[in-house]
């Protein structure tokens, strides 16, 4: 699975996007306090004055204020803003600059709390969803998510699509097959990032997965001769 054509142009190392920027189908992560750490409301936040209503629908929203299709969220007080594209900071700074018509010196806490990678290990025999729980996420720590590379992992060649899978999505190749060949890679993840980790050929293995129902059936062909010879054997002497 998710293989590629041997002319399908791989794309050349280059650095991550270090802040994180909200798109769409994000689930934000929104608490609205004052400096002195009141909190007026949000996800997580207090129940001080309407905080209370507002918590409540957050939390039957399924966790989180979700960014539609178009990148705009919709939040209690000022309804649906435009919100994608900007980095955690700006999307901050902006609700504080909003939010400061309605309530006194605003202080914005906003985290993203659906960025995720999958992780295809062994050729696509065994797959997990890993959150990132940093902006700091790298390879290494998706692997080590995964419970480490095995004894079949071709660590030489870990693969990274990135983008649209309909639309041409850029492919890396990672080698983390010893520290010489990290150096100077950019293993930085981004989020919706898909690794695929692959597996050196089994011939032997699948070979005697092919053919271990016929080595079964002669064994017991053999076996059962030598149960009946041995019988035979003993009538005989008698």
């Amino acid at each position: 699975m998710l293989r590629n054509s041997k002319d399908y142009e791989v794309s050349e190392q280059e650095p991550s996007e270090i802040e994180y920027r909200i798109q769409p189908n994000d689930r934000l992560n929104i608490r609205v306090l004052n400096n002195n750490g009141q909190a007026y409301f949000g996800f997580g936040g207090g129940t001080t004055g309407g905080g209370s209503n507002f918590n409540t629908n957050n939390n039957q929203n399924g966790g989180g204020f979700p960014v539609e299709f178009d990148g705009k969220v919709k939040l209690p007080v000022l309804g649906r803003i435009d919100i994608s594209g900007k980095t955690i900071r700006e999307a901050e700074d902006t609700l504080e600059m909003l939010y400061s018509e309605y309530f006194p010196d605003p202080f914005v806490l906003l985290n993203v709390n659906n960025r995720k990678v999958t992780v295809f290990m062994n050729g696509g025999s065994r797959v997990q969803t890993v959150a990132m729980t940093n902006n700091q996420f790298t390879l290494i720590d998706a692997i080590a998510a995964c419970g480490g590379l095995t004894e079949i992992s071709r660590a030489y060649r870990i693969k990274l699509i990135r983008g649209n899978l309909t639309d041409k999505p850029k492919i890396y190749y990672w080698n983390v097959s010893s520290l010489e060949t990290l150096d100077g890679t950019n293993i930085m993840l981004e989020a919706n990032d898909i690794i695929y980790v692959e597996s050196r050929p089994q011939y032997v293995t699948r070979v005697l997965r092919e053919i271990s129902p016929y080595l079964t059936l002669v064994t017991t062909l053999m076996s059962v001769y030598g149960v009946i010879v041995t019988v035979k054997g003993y009538f005989t002497k008698q």
